[in-house]
């Protein structure tokens, strides 16, 4: 019952996350007016505003004027619930870490889908990642010490090695490359990373959203779509590399050290 209440409520975060993908980068407030139609402007109805359910039912198109909606809402919200449903699973017996973690997953998602889109992660929801990763370090396992005050330092002390290797390879990348590799705003992001899962769960999201990455652009060069060069969004899959943080932490200097 609780598996079950655990996948619906991300359900219910993912349908707001498509609320906040949508209208953040459009400097829209996120709470009012509520869910209307993107193509006609009318409101949607309670009962037309069910996650998944509402979209399946009414086979991707809105009541009042019948024009599709994009199948992306349906899984944004299928996404969410699998993830909420993941973690859930992954640290059943700390229900206090559970539900600040599934928020945190669900801040990720929002920014990878707004920085896909527009190109640029928004500070508001980084500093958020930031902010919350301090609050929530004394309930961390991912920061097990021995009191609250040493894991708020191990906190903030990820953040600030997940601000510093980010920077010193946007750095590095920019002497090499002649321009930016990364922005300021993968930057920021890391250090979110860092606070929620320390300085090794920093340099794993780089690692594992490097290699995500790497794939994905060259995958769309062999293609024809891309060319060598051409910018790719590197929030989703630094993003990536931060939820599978949340279920297995690499050792710091993986692969080099391999896990015992």
């Amino acid at each position: 019952m609780i598996r079950l209440l655990a996948f619906w409520l991300g359900a219910g975060l993912g349908s707001f996350i498509n609320v906040v993908a949508y209208r953040l980068p459009r400097d829209e407030s996120v709470v009012s007016p509520g869910s209307h139609c993107p193509i006609c402007g009318r409101p949607i109805a309670f009962y037309d505003n069910i996650p998944i359910l509402s979209w399946l039912l009414l086979r991707g198109r809105c009541r009042r004027c019948g024009k599709p909606v994009a199948a992306r809402y349906l899984l944004v919200e299928f996404l969410m619930a699998f993830l909420s449903l993941a973690v859930w699973l992954r640290w059943e017996s700390r229900p206090e870490w559970t539900v600040p973690a599934i928020l945190a997953v669900g801040d990720l998602l929002a920014l990878s889908l707004i920085d896909w889109e527009t190109g640029f992660i928004p500070d508001a929801l980084s500093f958020a990642l930031i902010a919350g990763g301090l609050l929530c370090a004394p309930i961390n396992p991912l920061l097990a010490r021995a009191s609250w005050y040493w894991s708020v330092g191990a906190s903030a002390l990820g953040a600030a090695w997940g601000f510093l290797i980010c920077w010193g390879t946007a750095e590095l990348g920019k002497r090499i490359f002649g321009k930016e590799a990364m922005g300021w705003g993968d930057v920021i992001l890391l250090a979110g990373v860092g606070a929620w899962t320390g300085g090794t769960g920093a340099y794993d999201s780089l690692l594992v959203g490097s290699l995500l990455g790497s794939i994905y652009g060259v995958g769309r060069v062999a293609r024809g779509e891309l060319r060598m060069g051409d910018p790719v969004p590197f929030g989703p899959f630094l993003a990536a590399g931060a939820v599978f943080n949340f279920f297995c932490l690499l050792p710091l200097g993986f692969p080099f050290i391999p896990i015992r």
